[in-house]
This record gives structure tokens, sequence and C-alpha cells, in this order.
């Protein structure tokens, strides 16, 4: 492990995402908790998530070719740039007290759109940096970071939101990104590419235009996976946590302020407990994985994720419902850490983007349903609300146990790679 921290690209590389998931943490707790405040609807917070999938639904299906082809490490500051420019414009909105509720769905909405290619293109990148060896450390780093940083923020949004409000919590969202976008700039200098291997007689490949050659490097991204059955089942399993994991903020708030009467502070507390739950992990995920592999670690932490959200909405105080989260946030971590590491081991470099945009755009079609059934289910029942996103993580257990059989080497591909 410490042979990560001595690679300076790297340190730069987790130093940015745990500064700038700082800052999206607290924009995402503080847009969610004004949500609930300015229309006391489940529903509205359901259609808050469910608007994130929009841009993925159109998005996916695509960017995974442009993040094999160009450099990653100028995708992640292009989209850095971008998004620091728009969250700027509604902070100004909200400290003039103009900003509107269907503004903030639209900020939702483009901020996602980055965050949907950020997340792929991170991966790849981390892939590309670090040696094979060493990818279980290098993703438990990336976790601890990411999920400290982003979880960790929504206390801070519960503790600080009534002192510095809306557009205070979104500018510090900006600060985060400009520091982000330095790192990457520190990482590397120059443009870098993944090599690819020998693809196609190169008469064929002159004869090309740029839509046949999209359209074929589209194709091998299917083609690579066709046949790869313990890939498609770590596929299934990633899909149908990142649907459930990201419906969550549909319940958390209202069982802050509906079940224990506890307000912002509540709701402190219990992304806290989340976000500690998932720091902590990095202490023992790499042992955790080491002892008994990646894919039962996996369906471990996907049953916790299932016992405790169908539990939580049920306990008798706010600090049993708090430890219920601090265990989900540690299942959280060791999924994570387990199931990248298992993509980066069975996937060559230049498939990376084309292989997770398919999970993720299967994950967000689930979270587009899950979203809005939730919400509009919550509204009337909130006990059933959770109880449907645990079921979400059962369906994840089962598709971690199913049987997979040997996992088919990354070298064996078609013809036409």
């Amino acid at each position: 492990m410490r042979a990560i921290l001595q690679k300076r690209a790297l340190r730069f590389v987790f130093g940015a995402n745990m500064i700038s998931m700082l800052g999206s943490g607290m924009n995402s707790a503080a847009v969610a908790w004004y949500i609930l405040q300015a229309t006391h609807s489940e529903m509205a917070l359901g259609i808050f998530a469910v608007l994130q999938t929009i841009p993925a639904m159109l998005m996916l299906p695509f960017t995974g070719v442009l993040i094999d082809r160009e450099d990653r490490r100028r995708l992640v500051m292009m989209l850095d740039a971008i998004r620091a420019v728009i969250i700027v414009m509604v902070a100004v909105l909200a400290f003039t007290h103009r900003v509107k509720v269907w503004e903030l769905y639209l900020m939702n909405t483009l901020v996602s759109a980055g965050f949907w290619m950020f997340w792929p293109t991170i991966t790849a990148l981390i892939q590309e940096l670090t040696p094979g060896e060493e990818f279980v450390h290098a993703n438990t780093f990336l976790l601890a970071g990411v999920q400290g940083g982003w979880l960790l923020a929504g206390s801070i949004v519960g503790f600080a939101y009534n002192h510095i409000g809306l557009g205070g919590v979104l500018l510090v969202d900006v600060s985060t990104y400009v520091v982000s976008f330095l790192c990457y700039f520190a990482v590397r200098s120059g443009r870098h590419v993944v090599p690819r291997p020998a693809e196609l007689r190169a008469d064929i490949v002159a004869a090309e235009t740029a839509l046949d050659r999209f359209v074929r490097e589209m194709r091998e991204g299917f083609q690579f996976l066709r046949g790869r059955r313990s890939l498609i089942l770590l596929g299934a399993s990633w899909a149908l946590f990142l649907g459930a994991m990201l419906t969550g903020v549909v319940v958390t708030a209202p069982l802050s302020d509906q079940v224990f009467h506890a307000g912002a502070v509540g709701y402190g507390w219990l992304n806290a407990g989340w976000g500690i739950g998932a720091f902590v992990s990095a202490l023992y995920t790499p042992w955790l994985i080491a002892e008994i592999g990646s894919r039962r670690a996996i369906a471990i932490a996907m049953g916790v994720l299932a016992i405790c959200m169908i539990l939580a909405p049920l306990s008798p105080w706010l600090a049993i419902a708090v430890l219920a989260y601090g265990a989900m946030g540690s299942a959280r971590g060791i999924s994570s850490v387990a199931m990248n590491t298992s993509i980066m081991e069975q996937v060559p470099q230049h498939f990376m983007g084309r292989v997770q945009n398919t999970f993720y755009f299967a994950g967000t079609a689930l979270q587009m349903v899950v979203g809005f059934l939730v919400g509009a289910v919550a509204q009337y029942n909130l006990v059933a609300g959770f109880s449907i996103i645990g079921l979400v993580y059962v369906a994840a257990f089962v598709s971690a146990n199913w049987p997979a059989g040997a996992a088919k080497p990354m070298h064996e591909t078609s013809p036409a790679e």
C-alpha cells in the first residue's frame, strides 16, 4: 500500500478526488435538503434522483468510445471546469434568494452529465497509472477518499446548512472543483492515450469514415463482453448496487425529518454514519478481499446493505439508525473496491471505458425506475420505500452468488479486436 502513495501521479489523483467529492457531497446533500423543505414531498426527491439518470441514458452508450480513445486526464479536467461554471451560476441565484426548484433540477441534470462521464474516466485512468498487483490498494485509496469526502460532506451540510445556506454550500463545491482541476493538471504533462492492439487490415481502417470507426469501436465493446459470464454477472451486481445506492437520497432526508424529527442535524448524523463507515472500511477491505476473494466480499457487502436498509427506518432511536448507516457505508466501501478491482483485472485498458459504460447504463436505467417507484411509495409509507431499495440489494446479492465459472482471460478477444 505504501508503494501506491510513492507514485506522484496517483497521490494527485487521490487528493483531487477526495477534495472534489467533499464539495460534490455537500452540493448533493444541501440541494436534497432544500428541495424537501421547499416542497415537503418525497416524490420531489424521487424526481431529483431520476433526473440524474437522463444524461446517463443519453450519453453512456457513446462516451465509452471517447474515454478509450482520448487522454483521460484531460477529459477529467474538462469535466471539472464545466461543472464548476454551471454551479457558480446557481450559487449566485441562491445568494440573491431567487433560486427555484426547477433551476436546481436543471443544475443537477447538467452536473450529472459530467458525473456519469467522470467515473468511468477516472477508473480507467487509475487502471492506466497503477501496476496490476496494486489494483486492490489503488481502489481502496480511491474509494476511501471518495466516500470520506462525499459522504462526510453530508454531515457537514447537516451541521452547517443553517449558517451558510444553499449558496454558501454551492460556492464551497465550486472551490473544490478548482483545486481538483489543478491537481489533475499536475498529474503529468502532454497528451497520453492508451495504446491499442492491431485492429484490422490497414486498407480497411483507411477506408472507414469517422462514423464507421465509431460504430465499429462500440461493437467491439459488446463483442468483448460476449461469453464472459463472470464479468456479466459482476456487471449485473454493479448495476443493481448503483441503482439502489443512488436512490438512497430519496429516503434519507425524510427519515430524519419525519421519523426522528431531528431536522438537518439528524440528516447530518445519518450521512456521517455512512461516511465514517465507508472511510473506516479502507482499513480492512484489502485484507478481507485477500482472505475470501472479491466475489464473496461483494456478496457479503450486498447482504449487509440489504438487511440494514430494510431495518433502518424501524430503528427506535436515531443513534441505532446512524449505526445501521455506518454498516451500510462500510459495505459500500468493500463492494466498490472489490467490484472496481475485479473489472480492472478482467478488462484490458483499451476497453475500460466501453465496458464500464455498459454497466453504468444498466444501473442508471434501473435508478430511473427505482427512483420514481421509491418516491411514490415513500410519500405514503417510508418503511416500504426503504424496503424497495433493500430488495434491489437482495437482487445484487443473488447476482454476486450466481455460479459464474472461471473468468475468461482479458487477452482473449474477438478477431476484430
